[in-house]
Parts: C-alpha cells; structure tokens; sequence
C-alpha cells in the first residue's frame, strides 16, 4: 500500500525472448542479444549494443561466423557508441559497474554452469557461452536484495517491538513496495540499486502499515518515528525513478 505509484521503466525492455549471449571478436569480449525465428540473419547496434535475429535452426557456428564477417564494423559501432550518452540499458559483460546502494559493483565473467556470487563487492558469473547474462546478474541482484532487505526489515520492526514479516521481493514497474497482513511485506529488489537510505524509507513506510494499514496522520506520525526524514527520501526517489537501470 505504498503511495507513491511511479513510472519506474519508461523505455522499452529488450524483447523476453531475446537471449544475452558472448563471442571473441578481435580479441575483445562482445555482448549480443539473440532472438531467433527472425527471416533471415541480421544485425543490428544501438544503444541496448549488438543484436542479432537469425531463423529457426540457425547454428550457433552459422550465427558467430556472421558476426565474424562483419568484426571490424561491430567493433567501430560500439566503439562510437562507447562514447555517447549512458543509456538506462545496461549490458552485462565482464568488467561492467553496476550501482549497489552507496557503492558499485563491478561485474567478473568467468566460464562456468551459470552460477553467481558474491565477493564483496565483486559480481562473479560463472556463465556458460550461451548464457543470458543479465538474468544471472539479476538473480544475484536479487538475492542481495533480499538479505539486505531482510536486514532492514528486522532492524524497523525491532524498534516497534513487533515480529519480522515474510519478506518477499517484487518487480513492479508502479510501486516501491506493499504491505498486507496475510502477505506480509514486499519491496522493489530494483531498490538494490539506490542508496542504502532511500530503500530504509521504503522498508520503515511498509513496517509502519503493520500498525495502520491507511495513510492516516497517526500513520506519518509511525512514519516520523521511524525515519524522520521521509519527506526527503520521498522526494529523491521520484527523482531517482526515471534513471534507475535497465539490465
């Protein structure tokens, strides 16, 4: 029962379908998106970086042997595109900075069974060649989410001496989390990518329901109580929505 409903993604997602797949060309590692039953094979390169659609059955030798022939443009067009504005998609690759609370986290690609871990800050994925990469990163996203969360969540409900919760994680595009007294609690794990006090308020907003499921006076008064600087918090997240990654 969050108030704030915001327009979280306002560009278009890549296609579900499209799958993140890697290749060597000249040296270098490069990211492509992959969707198949296209009519023929084709490439393209924007802002979201290299993708490719190539027809049912295509081979996956047929596919990078495409790409191979055109190395030297695909290499000059993301090279051009390196150094345009950031876009909100981000592609995961090896070496690429994700934001993480009051930090970043840098990505590490490793050969592998498609399996992610944490080393501090450091994001290892250790992915097969055909791997979607943006969905490992973002399960590891999530799970970080939901201990730090989960942290979070024991810390508010202690101070008003109230039992933790289930605590679940959502991916809404309108709402920053939910509370319900059957349900329990849920926040946005897209929260991960902000600073550690805007997820607190969100966190502390949900634990304040527990006592008044409206957005009473008495309700902003539980609010106060537990971050008293929400009014702020609030502002920066509406601020802060717009540019929000898009992995």
């Amino acid at each position: 029962m969050f108030l704030e409903q915001l327009k979280l993604f306002r560009l278009p997602s890549p296609p579900p379908e499209a799958k993140t797949r890697h290749l060597l060309i000249g040296g270098r590692i490069v990211d492509y998106r992959f969707k198949s039953g296209a009519k023929r094979l084709s490439m393209t390169i924007d802002e979201r970086g290299l993708r490719i659609g190539a027809p049912h059955r295509t081979s996956q030798s047929e596919i990078e042997a495409f790409v191979q022939g055109h190395g030297d443009w695909v290499l000059k067009k993301l090279g051009e595109l390196a150094h345009a504005t950031q876009p909100r998609h981000l592609t995961v690759k090896d070496g690429a900075r994700l934001p993480l609370l009051d930090s970043e986290a840098e990505v590490r690609v490793l050969p592998g069974a498609n399996r992610v871990r944490w080393v501090g800050e450091l994001l290892v994925l250790e992915a097969r060649p055909e791997a979607d990469l943006g969905q490992l990163a973002v399960r590891a996203l999530q799970k970080r989410a939901l201990t730090h969360f989960g942290e979070r969540l024991a810390h508010f409900t202690a101070r008003l001496d109230l039992a933790v919760p289930k605590l679940g994680l959502s991916s809404a595009q309108t709402r920053w989390g939910s509370c319900s007294r059957h349900g329990g609690i849920r926040v946005n794990w897209r929260l991960i990518h902000l600073p550690t006090q805007l997820g607190d308020y969100v966190v502390a907003h949900e634990v304040a329901h527990l006592l008044e499921m409206n957005h009473s006076e008495r309700f902003w008064r539980v609010v106060s109580s537990l971050y008293p600087e929400w009014k702020a918090a609030r502002t920066e997240l509406k601020q802060r929505a717009a540019s929000l990654p898009i992995l």
